[in-house]
C-alpha cells in the first residue's frame, strides 16, 4: 500500500516537473528572439529606381530600428524575369530564420496568378508580414503636344511606346488599360523594373510610361516640374463599397474609368473591363507586401509584425510617408494576411479572359 501511495506521489512529482520544465521550453520557444549583430536581406526582386526599390529602401531602416537587437537591414536587388528571378531564388534558398525577407510587387503575383510557367515559388505558403496599398500614374513626353489629361482624346491615331517589363508582370494592368483605350501602343520588352521603363522614357526611347506612386513622386515630379513629362491620369483607389475612386495621393488627377469615359464618352464596361477590374484589384489595394519564408517560427513572425506596426507609429515614418509612399495607410498583420488572400484569389472567367488575351496579343503561353 504504502509502494502504491510512494508511486502515484512521484508520479505526481514526475508530471509536475515535466509541467515546469515543458513550460519554461515553451517559453523559450515562444520568446522574442534577437538579432543583434544580425544582417537581414530584404530581397527586391527588381532594379534599382523602381517603385519597389523606392519603397523597399523606405522601409529597410525602420525595420533595421524595430526589430530586437536593431540588426542590420540591406536591400539586395534581383531583377530579371519580371520579378520572378528573385522570387524564385527565395523560394528556394531563403532559411526561415528571419535573416532574408523578400519585398514583392503585383509584378510577383500576376505571374502566380496566371501560372506564369517561370514561377517556381509558392506564395500562398509564405508567411505575410505587411501590406502596402498603393497607385500609379500614366504620363506621356510633352513633345506629343498634349498639356494635361484633359487633352488625352488628343492621343488617338498617336503611335506611342511603352517600355515593358513582360506582359504577365504588374505591367498587366497598363497594357490591359491602353488596350481598353484603343491606343496605339508598341510594348517594349525587357525592361528589368519600372525604374528602368523610367529611364527609357528619360531617353526618348518611349513616349508613354507608368510608374507606382512612391517612384512617380520621387522620380517623376520633377520631369513634370520642368515640362518634359505630362501626367494624364491614375490607375485609382478602391473605396470601401469596392469602386474605384481618385487616388488620395493624386487628388487632381482623374482615375482610370474617368480617363475611360474622357476617352470614349461612356462608362467602361464588359469582359475586358471586368477582368482589368480583377487584376487591378490584386495588384494595386495590397500591391507590394514583406514577406517570411514559409515554416518561420510564430515568434519570428510576430516580431517582423510588431516591427512593422511600431514603425508606422513612429513619429518619423509618419512625417517621411507621404512624401515617399504617399497617403496609403500600410496595412500590418492579420488584416494584411486577409488583403493577401483577397489579392490571390482572382476569379476563373477573369483569368481565363486575360490568358486567352495575352496569348492571342502578346503569343504569351500558359
Amino acid at each position: 500500500m504504502s509502494w502504491g501511495r510512494s508511486t502515484r506521489y512521484s508520479l505526481k512529482a514526475v508530471c509536475a516537473a515535466a509541467t515546469i520544465v515543458f513550460g519554461f521550453a515553451g517559453t523559450a520557444m515562444a520568446q522574442e528572439p534577437d538579432f543583434s549583430g544580425e544582417r537581414v536581406e530584404l530581397i527586391i526582386p527588381f532594379g534599382e529606381g523602381g517603385g519597389t526599390d523606392t519603397w523597399g529602401r523606405f522601409w529597410a531602416p525602420y525595420f533595421s530600428v524595430f526589430l530586437p537587437g536593431n540588426p542590420t537591414v540591406v536591400v539586395k536587388n534581383i531583377p530579371g524575369g519580371g520579378s520572378t528571378s528573385g522570387a524564385n531564388q527565395f523560394e528556394a534558398r531563403a532559411k526561415p530564420d528571419g535573416l532574408t525577407v523578400i519585398g514583392t510587387s503585383g509584378s510577383t503575383q500576376f505571374p502566380y496568378l496566371l501560372r506564369d510557367k517561370r514561377v517556381q515559388y509558392e506564395m500562398r505558403d509564405w508567411r505575410v508580414v505587411l501590406a502596402s496599398p498603393t497607385g500609379g500614374v500614366v504620363y506621356v513626353n510633352s513633345d506629343l503636344g498634349l498639356k494635361s489629361a484633359a487633352d488625352i482624346k488628343a492621343l488617338e491615331g498617336i503611335h506611342l511606346r511603352y517600355g515593358s517589363q513582360g506582359a504577365t508582370s504588374l505591367d498587366l494592368v497598363p497594357l490591359l488599360a491602353f488596350e481598353l483605350l484603343d491606343l496605339d501602343v508598341d510594348a517594349v520588352f525587357g525592361m528589368k523594373g519600372r525604374g528602368a521603363g523610367r529611364l527609357a522614357f528619360e531617353r526618348g526611347e518611349v513616349n508613354i510610361d507608368y510608374q507606382t506612386s512612391s517612384a512617380f513622386i520621387n522620380n517623376v515630379t520633377p520631369l513634370v516640374d520642368i515640362g518634359s513629362a505630362v501626367p494624364l491620369f491614375s490607375w485609382g483607389a478602391m473605396d470601401d463599397d469596392g469602386n474605384i475612386v481618385r487616388d488620395p495621393s493624386f487628388p487632381d488627377l482623374p482615375s482610370f474609368p474617368e480617363a475611360y469615359e474622357m476617352m470614349k464618352g461612356e462608362k467602361p464596361s464588359g469582359p475586358a473591363w471586368e477582368a482589368y477590374k480583377a487584376f487591378f484589384i490584386a495588384g494595386f489595394p495590397a500591391q507590394k507586401m514583406v514577406f517570411l519564408p514559409r515554416d518561420t517560427p510564430e515568434n519570428i513572425v510576430e516580431a517582423y509584425r510588431t516591427a512593422a506596426q511600431t514603425a508606422t507609429e513612429d513619429k518619423s515614418f509618419l512625417a517621411d510617408r507621404e512624401a515617399t509612399l504617399g497617403k496609403y495607410k500600410q496595412i500590418v498583420g492579420e488584416p494584411a494576411e486577409r488583403i493577401f488572400r483577397q489579392a490571390v484569389d482572382v476569379p476563373d472567367d477573369a483569368r481565363e479572359w486575360v490568358q486567352k488575351w495575352l496569348t492571342e496579343k502578346y503569343s504569351v503561353q500558359f
